[in-house]
């Protein structure tokens, strides 16, 4: 199968979807890769490492676009790409359609098939291409956060951690998995006091082992209203597969909250599971509401992509090689995540959000 993978043009998204190694593995298969004209530079991989790989450098998108079959982007296409893809174009990337129901529309009526990394599932049940970036994400919501409640970021001028004589900051973290779990590690370990919320209990005693200074509680309604009015960092790191994230912070909520306070919205992505986030990007990252630093990159992994195309090249790969194969339709896991077929919107929770937001 020939192979596509174009540079991303998100912006400031820094990420490529395939490493030159990966592309390697991939023409040793016997497919025929092509790579678009400095699409890894940005995570330290030049042309000439693909071309070593075996990969063949389209000058430009329409001809790297014009070549594939199989389209391996990380994220979902903008505009300017929806005009490069055809009906037969099988589209492999992160696509969140449940929060962007005007991008199915799109895909839709050019016909194509769509299988969306953060759908793709394992034999337990676990989102294997999520994962990492969640993971990532996590880190960066802690790091991020440490930087925006200084004073000079709008921040209420606090350090995280604390020090002798002055008391640690609270951090409070909706969801204990993937992108919560991250976030949490880092918050532990620079010792601030950390709350965290999730409905499952496993999660939460892992959570819990962190440290002393970590308390991991059921996302009750009534608690979680309790602990934002405290809270001096908010993260939010909710995931409903497939679906738009519920709204567990309303907008009453963060108003409780102190000035200089700090929201990052990970699910954000997904329509955000704290009613006051709406999206942004790296060139204007950040909001004000109500006295309230809010953060709502969709993008989060893309300011690292050395670490993170690495990451997720190493779990796309194996996929990848199942998708350019016959009979792909059988994967169990490529299966879970075939949100889009020939035209025709197939994964239940975003058919759900689509046919809402028509009715809306």
């Amino acid at each position: 199968m020939r192979i596509g993978i174009p540079r991303e043009i998100k912006t400031m998204e820094g990420r490529v979807s395939l490493v030159p190694a990966a592309v390697a593995e991939l023409v040793r298969q016997g497919h025929e890769v092509w790579v678009e004209h400095d699409a890894g530079r940005p995570s330290g991989y030049d042309d000439t490492r693909y071309e070593a790989a075996g990969a063949a450098i389209a000058p430009d998108a329409p001809a790297l676009y014009q070549q594939a079959q199989l389209i391996v982007k990380v994220k979902e296409p903008v505009e300017e790409e929806l005009r490069l893809l055809r009906a037969d174009h099988l589209l492999f990337s992160f696509l969140h359609l449940a929060a962007a129901p005007e991008l199915a529309r799109s895909l839709q009526a050019i016909g194509l098939t769509a299988v969306a990394f953060e759908t793709v599932s394992d034999e337990t049940g676990g989102l294997p291409l999520l994962a990492p970036m969640s993971d990532i994400a996590g880190r960066l919501a802690t790091q991020i956060g440490c930087r925006l409640l200084h004073q000079s970021e709008g921040g209420k001028g606090l350090l995280l951690g604390g020090l002798s004589g002055a008391r640690r900051g609270r951090v409070m973290i909706l969801g204990a998995g993937n992108a919560g779990g991250g976030a949490a590690q880092l918050a532990a370990a620079l010792g601030a006091e950390l709350m965290v919320f999730d409905r499952d209990r496993r999660r939460l005693e892992q959570i819990r082992r962190l440290g002393p200074n970590v308390t991991a509680l059921f996302a009750y309604h009534d608690l979680i209203a309790e602990e934002v009015t405290r809270a001096d960092l908010l993260i939010g790191a909710v995931l409903v597969p497939g679906a738009r994230a519920p709204h567990l912070v309303s907008a009453e909520m963060v108003r409780s909250m102190q000035p200089g306070s700090v929201v990052i919205d990970i699910s954000v992505d997904q329509g955000g599971c704290i009613e006051t986030t709406r999206p942004t990007t790296y060139a204007d990252p950040t909001f004000l509401w109500e006295g309230v630093v809010h953060f709502g990159v969709t993008n989060m992994p893309g300011t690292v992509p050395r670490s993170a195309s690495q990451a997720l090249s190493a779990v796309l790969t194996p996929y990848v090689l199942a998708l350019a194969g016959p009979g792909w339709e059988r994967h169990p896991g490529l299966a879970a995540g075939l949100n889009i077929q020939g035209g025709r919107v197939i994964h239940p929770a975003v058919a759900e959000a689509v046919g809402k937001a028509v009715v809306a």
